[in-house]
């Protein structure tokens, strides 16, 4: 694939937001951020993903491949290690079963945080840490924590180059 097809490619983007995201008003800042269309879709495993349309006019999605998690606070990320653990972990184990990579971002969090308890939830900090730690090595996924005002920016940015690679793989100068 010659670079130039590769641009527009990828200038073809558009985000797929998972139908169980609450539309808000926040969530609407965040999907500004994309600068790009976006379609609400039911996707099976995350929140993001995205599709490209091929210069031959082929759809291509990633929501087979790759997505993002996003959670708004550590305090959300904890209730999905405690009361809500059994859907995540389905949710997570349904991914790897699939190959499909996740980001986890998680918004207003850094790891200063965790282990100095800085959240609501009564999960002790290491039990935090250790789920959060024992989650990326068993599910094979990639945490990311950001700032809320970033988070739309991240999730193009995530997209837009996990598509770029997969491009750029199929190199054919010729």
């Amino acid at each position: 694939m010659h670079p130039s097809e590769i641009d527009q490619t990828l200038a073809s983007m558009c985000v797929l937001v998972d139908t169980r995201e609450q539309p808000t008003d926040i969530s609407e800042r965040r999907y500004a951020q994309f600068e790009r269309p976006y379609r609400r879709e039911k996707l099976n495993v995350g929140d993001y993903s995205a599709e490209f349309q091929m210069p031959e006019g082929k759809i291509v999605s990633l929501k087979d491949a790759v997505v993002v998690e996003r959670k708004n606070s550590i305090d959300e990320l904890c209730m999905c290690f405690t009361s809500q653990r059994g859907r995540f972990e389905r949710e997570f184990k349904r991914a790897a079963e699939s190959g499909i990579k996740i980001y986890l971002l998680v918004e207003n969090a850094t790891f200063e945080g965790v282990y100095n308890g800085k959240y609501r939830s009564h999960m002790l900090p290491n039990a935090l840490a250790a789920s959060i730690l024992a989650w990326l090595s068993r599910y094979n996924c990639v945490l990311i924590f950001c700032k809320a005002e970033t988070s739309g920016k991240l999730i193009r940015d995530i997209l837009h180059y996990e598509m770029r690679e997969a491009l750029e793989r199929m190199v054919d100068y010729g």
